[in-house]
């Protein structure tokens, strides 16, 4: 409303009066009875205004203040890819006893059950000594992760408990680990080793499921590694015409006559 107060060039009715010029023009009324016994059978008042004038009020010719624009706030904030829950694998595919290496967004990981805390971890699958895959590591018998090269040992938290080479007081070493949960008994990371997410998952949860959540639905999963990125996958999904052809004989389509 200020806007258009602040707008408005229309000179108000008080200073209109001081500015009225002469008038334009005048119309004269005068009372004739109708012939037409219809119309005399209504009787109207002789009104007490014989004329009445038009007159032209001043309006100012300024030019007006344009309107104060709103500026909108931005909201186009780009998609960040790794600020957000990911399943990994299904529980029912991983082996508590061995670590297993994969591919999420181009980041080499390792997932591996850590019997001590009782949860799925997720670390970086490099070892900090030599950068060899932890992947083709193995569980110890004390449930800490071993690398495969010289058997350095870490703990769930990432910290190296064990340089069999070096005395046990040696300086610290640390692994490079992302937020991990367990959903739907499938292995959820958050691909984002930045400090402040650390405890992301008492802020923020993977996506709510209903049917994975609902007790009586009945699904399956599996695991499938295939050698390309999403948006061939999609582009793939969203397109039926192929499907008598490449997968002729597992689902049932009519060829074309």
């Amino acid at each position: 409303m200020e806007a258009l107060r602040s707008a408005s060039t229309v000179t108000p009715p008080k200073v209109i009066t001081a500015h009225l010029s002469k008038p334009l023009f005048s119309l004269s009324f005068t009372q004739k009875r109708s012939k037409s016994p219809l119309l005399n059978l209504t009787q109207f008042t002789k009104s007490k205004y014989t004329k009445f004038n038009v007159i032209s009020p001043s309006v100012s010719t300024q030019p007006a203040a344009p309107p104060e624009e709103e500026t909108e706030p931005d909201t186009d904030e780009k998609f960040n890819w790794f600020s957000h829950w990911y399943p990994l694998m299904p529980v029912c595919d991983l082996d508590k006893r061995a670590p297993h290496g994969m591919k999420v967004l181009g980041l080499d990981v390792v997932v591996w059950w850590d019997k001590n805390e009782n949860e799925w971890k997720v670390f970086d699958d490099r070892c900090p000594h030599r950068l060899a895959p932890l992947s083709e590591g193995r569980i110890d018998q004390w449930g800490r992760l071993q690398c495969v090269y010289h058997g350095w040992c870490f703990n769930g938290s990432g910290d190296c408990k064990l340089i069999p080479q070096a005395p046990l007081d040696g300086p610290p070493h640390v692994l490079v680990f992302y937020p991990s949960t367990m959903q739907y008994d499938i292995v959820w990371f958050w691909p984002n080793t930045d400090p402040q997410y650390k405890e992301i998952l008492s802020k923020k949860k993977p996506p709510y499921i209903l049917e994975l959540a609902y007790p009586s639905y009945a699904f399956q999963t599996y695991y499938r590694d295939i050698p390309y990125g999403y948006e061939v996958l999609i582009e793939n999904l969203m397109d039926p015409s192929h499907f008598q052809y490449a997968h002729r004989g597992i689902i049932s389509a009519k060829e074309p006559r």
